[in-house]
């Protein structure tokens, strides 16, 4: 291992900032706001983690949704940290069911049920025609797909795109598109 030598940082006062500084509005192309997995790894977790486990490592790493993934990695369903909450897992307890065997899989929305736009339609959208497309979904995140090469491109995050604008919402409450659609109206 190397030690590395700590320095006084007094002398520096200007922070660096990205060459292109892009001003990011409702105008712009709705690929700024989108998570492309050929750029960023999927989060991703595995469809026999237990449900318990996997929403304090969601919490842990500050993670809203993950993947669900089998042992191929091939994708299952996503599963929210709402998904997980402990108001859901002491329903399914009160029920009878053991705490313990509850999985990611009880809670996880199947891919069957996921909707999804189209990585070559969004390439040549803009933030506000996903917003305008989303508005009433009641979705904090939508897949998109690319069918050309037949998988899973990436993902569009609400609360990204209410960063991305700088929006004045509450996240933790507000982070659907519907609550985006409603800050951008005022």
């Amino acid at each position: 291992m190397k030690d590395l030598a700590f320095y006084d940082t007094t002398p520096f006062d200007e922070l660096a900032w990205p060459e292109l500084n892009k001003q990011i509005g409702l105008k712009s192309p709705a690929l700024e706001i989108f998570t492309d997995f050929e750029k960023t790894q999927p989060m991703v977790i595995n469809s026999s983690m237990s449900a318990i486990d996997a929403e304090k490592l969601m919490q842990t790493e500050h993670v809203r949704l993950k993947f669900v993934v089998n042992s191929n990695n091939h994708l299952l369903g996503v599963v929210s940290l709402e998904d997980l909450n402990s108001r859901e897992i002491l329903k399914r307890v009160s029920k009878g069911e053991n705490r313990e065997e509850l999985s990611v899989t009880d809670f996880m929305r199947p891919r069957n049920k996921l909707k999804s736009f189209d990585y070559s339609d969004l390439a040549h959208a803009s933030i506000k025609d996903v917003i305008g497309s989303l508005k009433n979904s009641g979705y904090r995140h939508c897949l998109v797909v690319d069918h050309k090469h037949h998988k899973i491109r990436g993902i569009i995050s609400a609360s990204d795109i209410a960063r991305s604008l700088q929006l004045q919402i509450n996240i933790k409450s507000d982070s659907s598109f519907v609550g985006i659609f409603k800050a951008i109206q005022h």
